[in-house]
């Protein structure tokens, strides 16, 4: 039978969505601390803990967004952990493909409107107007194993914030500029993997009020007895 949380959970996790349109106004410090420290009950390997975060406001968002745009303007990429398209089989395309419909469609933009496009994938290292972010880093030795404890860490981190009701959104692009941003942060070693914007929701923006479906459970799971 389900238990009294059961009700809650379901609010909680299908609640959180990614949010691309920030307010400006600032998380209250002592609103951050809770939610980072609760997400360090995270589960992982041994209990090792293999994540860190570091989470930049004020003056040191708008320096590390600089860094960012102007990796990006001059092409420098630095991915730590690599990347390439063919990891997707034909479902996760098509699956892919349906949230850029869907995204795109509520931004206004067209499949062939590449200068929009890329003026969107440029709006993203503004963190979509969030006043937070946080870059979420793996040590320098970790492989994809140890990438698992940090993966579940930030899907605790995500829902941390929805409980708070802080908007987030979760960012595998930051992930693509490594050196940028230990540079700006003054951070040696550690391996980006993703960083989250967070704040609060411009609920008038059309981009906001997009959702994306979810594969079957029958897709996705088996049952064996």
């Amino acid at each position: 039978m389900p238990t009294p949380l059961a009700e809650h959970a379901e609010k909680l996790i299908r609640g959180r969505r990614a949010i691309r349109a920030f307010r400006p106004d600032p998380v209250p410090g002592e609103t951050m601390r809770a939610i980072f420290a609760l997400a360090g009950a995270a589960p992982s390997n041994s209990n090792t803990q293999p994540w860190r975060a570091e989470v930049v406001s004020g003056a040191a968002r708008e320096r590390l967004s600089d860094a960012l745009l102007s990796a990006h303007t001059r092409r420098r990429l630095s991915v730590d952990f690599p990347y390439r398209d063919a990891l997707y089989s034909e479902t996760h395309q098509q699956r892919r493909k349906g949230f850029g419909e869907a995204m795109y469609g509520a931004l206004g933009i067209g499949r062939e409107d590449t200068e929009a496009r890329d003026a969107h994938n440029a709006e993203s290292l503004r963190f979509y107007g969030a006043p937070h972010v946080a870059l979420v880093f793996a040590p320098s030795n970790a492989d994809e194993r140890m990438t698992a404890d940090v993966g579940m860490y930030g899907q605790t981190l995500l829902l941390a914030m929805t409980a708070y009701g802080v908007a987030s959104c979760p960012q595998g692009l930051l992930g693509f500029y490594g050196d940028a941003v230990r540079e700006s942060l003054g951070v040696t070693g550690g391996k980006v993997l993703f960083g989250v914007s967070f704040g609060y929701a411009c609920d008038s923006a059309p981009v906001n009020r997009v959702r994306t479906p979810r594969a079957g459970l029958g897709e996705t799971t088996r049952f064996h007895e």
